[in-house]
């Protein structure tokens, strides 16, 4: 056994010494940036929307920020830049699963890491879903979010307890936006900022942007899973379309405009603050 796990741990500092390299790091901050330029572009998306409801825009989601992206001059090559910089930050990313694994073998401390290697396990996934779709929008194929969404929730709606399923994913979703507010509201998203390196006076600039952006998000996530326990309680996938759907419900309700205005505000100064945290990153989860 002694044996085995040492071969794991070597095989694993080995994987490791690839996501410390350099070049990784470089593309892994062109993929922060390529993180905050789609906040940006979504919050314009969802600011259109709430002030130009009759004119068709592209989804306010990822795909949508993309499809912007990819029809603007010299789109295709920003999209190539974009795709394999969020694959770069991807494994960036997962590497800081590779550096707290060991930490699992600890009876002391196997919670504090499990949660810790989780949420970066989960950034990592976010981050390689983003990459290969802007790779896919590069190489000329087509892909809409809420779309797709909503045709893959009407087909696990249609199997045995594919209802419950779909309802326990909203309140997961819902869960998380939850989480991203309180994030937001506390100021632990700040732990993702090398405040050592980040100048003293643009500190307090860098933390309320991404209080308002993380709060900005959560609520939408929040709405969107509201939605889809909604889709599963009645069997209705028009609410399933993700996070496009849950800014249109935002924009739907009265005042809407102004709430959808405020949300989009959220989602340009989370971009925002990607930006800065792609300049001061901190890859140390933990602290």
């Amino acid at each position: 056994m002694h044996v085995v796990l040492q071969r794991v741990h070597d095989a694993v500092a080995s994987a490791r010494g690839v996501t410390d390299h350099p070049v990784l790091e470089h593309l892994a901050r062109v993929g922060l940036v390529a993180y905050g330029v789609l906040h940006v572009l979504i919050g314009w998306l969802a600011f259109r929307i709430a002030w130009s409801p009759q004119r068709r825009t592209p989804d306010a989601d990822q795909t949508g920020a993309l499809q912007t992206v990819g029809s603007s001059p010299g789109g295709r090559v920003l999209l190539w830049v974009i795709g394999l910089g969020l694959l770069g930050l991807a494994l960036w990313q997962a590497g800081e699963v590779l550096r707290w694994w060991t930490g699992l073998l600890r009876p002391g401390h196997r919670l504090r890491v499990a949660v810790v290697c989780a949420k970066c396990g989960a950034k990592a996934v976010v981050y390689a879903a983003l990459g290969a779709t802007g790779v896919l929008f590069a190489a000329g194929l087509d892909y809409r979010a809420a779309e797709r969404f909503r045709a893959l929730t009407d087909e696990v709606l249609r199997i045995p307890g594919g209802g419950a399923l779909v309802g326990t994913v909203g309140v997961g979703v819902a869960a998380v936006g939850l989480y991203v507010l309180v994030r937001g509201v506390t100021g632990g998203f700040m732990k993702d900022v090398d405040l050592h390196a980040a100048p003293d006076r643009w500190e307090p600039l860098i933390e309320r942007l991404g209080a308002v952006g993380y709060v900005a998000k959560g609520v939408a996530f929040a709405v969107a899973g509201v939605l889809l326990v909604f889709a599963a309680a009645t069997a209705d996938v028009s609410t399933a379309t993700g996070l496009d759907g849950a800014l249109n419900a935002i924009g739907a309700v009265r005042t809407g405009r102004w709430l959808l205005t405020a949300v989009a505000v959220g989602f340009a100064a989370f971009g925002v603050y990607a930006l800065a945290r792609a300049r001061y990153p901190d890859r140390d989860p933990s602290t």
